[in-house]
């Protein structure tokens, strides 16, 4: 295709040729002011040399059409997997497609898809995508097949309105309802046995009100109503330390889209509000700042402690009681008011008679039995002491101490045991460096989790009743602390021993997870001290129950998976032990709401001139409109009929130019005009 056009090649820049004419317009205005004769040979004049110095073109060009694009935007989301909206999405497309390819010609077509594993509906990024390297005079339009579940339609649309027009073809009924649940926001942590609450909204057409049911790890609360389509605040109250999981679920209604979202979970943190312990070392020594430092540095722990540093029965050096800068030991406020208010008690090294009378020592042991925890620090006997362990405290604690102390250079190391246990399973064992005392015993029913080389118990730990205790035979532990011969783990030795004592989750030795990942397909692991545990029995929603043998991933893991097609709530049992886990949708945004709509892709459409048509969800498109080609501007829908802009965009491929006014030719014009100007104001 040829075609002309007038050009300009001017042989001054243009701003230069403009500020020319415009002195020129001045000055003539000034002679015109001065009643001039000739100003009408003196204004063709200047504007010959203007045309000249602009050099005018005539320009031919051979132009290529191009075709206009056209981009197609399919929703690929989870929401379009529901009564035929898939099936009806892709006849739309079809015919669309022959429309564009049978009918016309002048057409590019594009296509995108949204990715069918996102969080969401991402059809603007799709289109923006699809059209990213189209030049902007060659969009015709586009066109996006959607349930008008969309999540990504930006609040300022004006950006858009350069690839519209932009049509929406509405996959999905008008009598589509579905009743959702959906939890807005929830607390990472809760205090235990403090009232925390999560924001829930309930959406339902059918309904004012709805009863809301809670479980917190698979154990019911009180139901809650809430009002429909308004966000609600659900008190809860956590029971548990560690991971803790709060489902909430509403009754289907009949006819609804899918009972995927009439559920939904949060897993929420249950911690202690702070950690009450109570140190007591019995007398000063190289390890007792150890315990007291370590405990300190946790924020979460609130340390009492006290180091008696002056017996009773020390009156020889007859100092008077007012003149000593030491406080009293408050036995009785400790160990008769106080004491259950502690969530664990250390005994550090050996305790005298007179500073810890057996009555108080027997309270320990009710303490332990009821639920509490208590650690031992064990040291060598010294004149006037206890050996606890021939206390009313002996009952609780863990073996049984022989009174004999062994000095001398030996490393400590994990029994098999040990190796397996939660507490010191993780414990790195390179490079420990040695101790030098620790005090014999017999390990008993306990169990012994660090040892001597000769095999004598270093670490043992005992469930008492309700609570626990753990006894460390040695007072050297400050060695590794000091870094001695490489040191050891001691802080985290330290930790994972009093986190088990006050009852961690995280750190029982038997102890079942279980969870829903994103394939079908419940995954369990179980840590456990049996090296026959029972099988794994996996209860679905519909009440039918499974089982799968373990598999052995390391000493004391293992770990199993069962298929879980059916999303709900899932429980899990292992002997004793059991766990629940919620399976709800993969992508649970996409659940909020199922239900066809066009609000929120109305702006969109609206700021680019385009068309809004719903189509159903029969299998076959109801009432498909019809394409049409449009000029640039106006509106580019009509009931029946969506618009897709005619751009007349090329390229040119070759081009002829002929100056139309030489510089030489408009120059000899110029003083042609100025002469005869001079003669006619000569006269």
């Amino acid at each position: 295709m040829t075609d002309a056009r007038l050009g300009f090649d001017p042989l001054v820049p243009w701003p230069a040729l403009w500020a020319l004419v415009a002195i020129a317009v001045v000055l003539w205005g000034v002679y015109v002011g001065l009643r001039g004769k000739a100003w009408l040979f003196r204004a063709l004049a200047m504007t010959v040399l203007a045309l000249a110095l602009s050099n005018p073109l005539w320009i031919q060009e051979q132009r290529e059409p191009l075709k206009d694009i056209v981009a197609v935007v399919m929703d690929r989301s989870e929401s379009m997997n529901f009564r035929g909206r898939t099936e009806t999405a892709q006849a739309a497309f079809e015919a669309i497609r022959r429309d564009i390819e049978a009918q016309d010609k002048t057409l590019e077509l594009r296509i995108a898809e949204t990715d069918p594993g996102a969080d969401g509906t991402d059809m603007y990024i799709a289109l923006q995508s699809a059209l990213s390297d189209a030049p902007r005079d060659r969009i015709a339009g586009a066109i996006m097949i959607t349930d008008g579940q969309i999540h990504d339609i930006p609040e300022n649309t004006k950006d858009a309105e350069q690839l519209g027009p932009i049509h929406a073809l509405i996959i999905g009924g008008d009598d589509e309802i579905d009743r959702s649940i959906e939890i807005q926001s929830a607390p990472s942590f809760s205090i235990i046995d403090q009232r925390v609450e999560m924001r829930v909204k309930v959406n339902d057409p059918t309904a004012e009100s709805v009863r809301v049911g809670v479980t917190i790890n698979g154990d019911a609360q009180p139901d809650q109503t809430v009002k429909v389509g308004k966000a609600e605040m659900i008190p809860l109250t956590l029971r548990q330390r560690g991971q803790n999981l709060v489902v909430v679920s509403v009754d289907g209604i009949p006819n609804e889209l899918t009972l995927a979202n009439n559920l939904a979970s949060a897993r929420i943190s249950g911690v202690q509000d702070r950690l009450r312990v109570l140190l007591i070392t019995g007398e000063p020594h190289a390890g007792a700042r150890v315990w007291r430092d370590l405990l300190k540095s946790d924020p979460a722990v609130d340390l009492v402690h006290f180091t008696i540093l002056r017996p009773p029965e020390k009156n020889y050096d007859a100092v008077p009681q007012e003149e000593i800068a030491l406080i009293q030991f408050p036995k009785a406020q400790l160990f008769r008011e106080k004491l259950d208010e502690f969530d664990l008690v250390i005994f550090d090294h050996e305790l005298r008679s007179a500073v810890l009378e057996e009555a108080y020592l027997d309270r320990v042991a009710r303490y332990v039995e009821k639920g509490g925890a208590l650690l031992i620090a064990a040291g060598p006997p010294y004149p006037g002491a206890y050996i606890l362990y021939n206390t009313p405290l002996g009952g609780v604690l863990p073996g049984r101490a022989t009174g004999e102390t062994v000095d001398g250079k030996f490393t400590p190391r994990l029994t098999d045991l040990g190796k397996r246990h939660s507490v010191t399973a993780t414990l790195p064992t390179e490079g420990w460096g040695p101790w030098m005392r620790y005090m014999k015993m017999d390990r008993g029913n306990s169990e012994a989790l660090m040892q001597t080389p000769d095999g004598h118990p270093l670490l043992l730990l005992n469930r008492v009743g309700q609570g626990r205790v753990a006894s460390v035979m040695s007072d050297h532990l400050w060695l590794w602390a000091r870094g001695y011969e490489g040191g050891g783990p001691y802080a985290e030795l330290i930790r994972r021993t009093a986190h088990w004592l006050m009852k961690e989750p995280e750190l029982e030795e038997e102890l079942l997870k279980i969870e829903a990942g994103a394939s079908p397909e419940i995954k369990a692991q179980l840590q456990t001290m049996s090296d026959a545990p029972p099988k794994l029995e996996l209860t679905g929603p519909d009440g039918a129950t499974v089982e799968s043998d373990w598999s052995l991933i390391s000493p004391g893991h293992y770990q199993a998976s069962l298929p879980a097609n059916a999303l709900g709530l899932y429980r899990a049992k292992s002997g004793k032990l059991s766990a629940v886990t919620l399976r709800g949708p993969t992508h649970p945004r996409e659940y909020l709401d199922l239900r066809a709509t066009a609000d929120k892709v109305q702006p969109l459409v609206t700021a680019t001139l385009g068309g809004v048509f719903k189509l159903g969800a029969s299998g076959t498109p109801n009432n498909m409109p019809a394409l049409k080609r449009v000029g640039d501007r106006g509106n580019a829908s009509e009931p029946g009929w969506y618009g897709l802009r005619e751009r007349h965009a090329y390229a040119v491929r070759a081009t002829e130019s002929t100056t139309l006014l030489p510089g030489v030719v408009g120059m000899l014009l110029a003083c042609a005009f100025m002469m005869l100007a001079w003669r006619r104001e000569g006269r």
